[in-house]
């Protein structure tokens, strides 16, 4: 297997967590397999320093014109991943951008961690691709970049476009491509070396606070829907949730119709849909469990309501490959991807 060289450009500002567990990923796969599989450069605009945002400085092995020279000399990294963290916009150098679309040109891997996703987008390079970015910068991310496919993901891969939320999420879009390039077996050591339980699912959604959750912050409103998300496993009434805010049933019926489009009661079932297929994914648990779990009071109820969700059965929804995607994935918390 041939030696794949990453680069990583770093942009002023950006998030340290996000890139130092890439970069560290890599060099834990080169130990665990006792090959030199992978190596790594690192790139700032003019060769110097680049302070993170906690403040620390890095240094870099490259400046952004030697890499440039050598791209129209043949030579070229298999994957390059802009690393962003805040302002990026501030940050989305002309040349940057046309040596990411001279390296797309040639099939090269293009990726953006944390918010590096808007230089590629900015660089035309996401139109009609799937991408993520960190969720506080999805509803900006959406405005200046319609044709983007983005999602509140952790990860995602759309051909040889790599973008990640940020955070730990690096994690979990490296060792992905560390299960491509090897094997489970391989994936299982280096999760292990690293004192990670497992690889999640790159489809699974950043964990977003309520309103951005919601996609509004009528206080109200996130009140009833806390309380839901406090209750699954014994939902509440309708007129138990109303007393509880001090509002009467008709009121709190009107501001899930204004802001979510849908009944309370349409919404409290998709929130214990939600944690169920959750459940179903990442746990063995049996089905009946679960189904007690999320407030259902018998397995074939549970069924015929997942079934009318998400169009399968909560047995063939465990059956699913790892990182299929789920073209009903759309739910309650969707709301900051519309």
């Amino acid at each position: 297997m041939a030696r794949r060289n990453f680069v990583f450009f770093l942009l002023p500002e950006f998030s340290m967590m996000a890139f130092t567990t890439a970069v560290d990923l890599l060099r834990i796969a080169n130990r665990a397999t006792g090959v030199e599989m992978y190596s790594w450069t690192l790139v700032s605009r003019d060769g110097q320093p680049v302070a993170a945002s906690t403040g620390v400085r890095v240094e870099v092995d490259r400046d952004l014109k030697s890499m440039q020279r050598d791209t129209l000399g043949g030579e070229a990294p298999d994957i390059t991943f802009v690393c962003g963290g805040i302002r990026v916009e501030s940050y989305s150098y002309g040349e940057l951008k046309n040596w990411l679309r001279s390296l797309a040109k040639r099939g090269r891997g293009i990726g953006g961690i944390c918010t590096g996703a808007w230089v590629l987008a900015d660089a035309g390079l996401l139109d009609g691709r799937r991408c993520t970015i960190h969720w506080e910068n999805i509803p900006g991310f959406s405005e200046h970049f319609p044709e983007a496919q983005v999602a509140p993901h952790l990860c995602e891969i759309d051909a040889e476009i790599y973008t990640s939320a940020g955070g730990t999420s690096s994690l979990d879009l490296i060792l992905h491509i560390i299960g491509r390039d090897f094997d489970e077996e391989t994936v299982a050591r280096v999760c292990e070396m690293s004192l990670v339980d497992r690889m999640r699912d790159i489809h699974d959604r950043q964990r977003l606070p309520l309103g951005a959750r919601v996609g509004h912050h009528d206080s109200k409103l996130l009140s009833v829907v806390q309380l839901m998300e406090s209750n699954l496993s014994e939902p509440l009434s309708l007129e138990g949730i109303s007393h509880k805010v001090g509002l009467s049933r008709r009121h709190v019926e009107r501001l899930f119709r204004l802001y979510l489009g849908r009944s309370p009661a349409r919404y409290y079932l998709e929130i214990r849909l939600d944690r169920a297929r959750q459940l179903l994914r990442q746990t063995s648990l049996p089905v009946i469990e679960i189904a007690i779990a999320c407030g259902f009071v018998s397995a074939s109820h549970f069924s015929k309501c997942y079934r009318e969700t998400y169009s399968c059965s909560p047995q063939s929804e465990r059956a699913k490959p790892v990182g299929v995607k789920d073209k009903h994935a759309s739910g309650p918390l969707s709301a900051t991807a519309s």
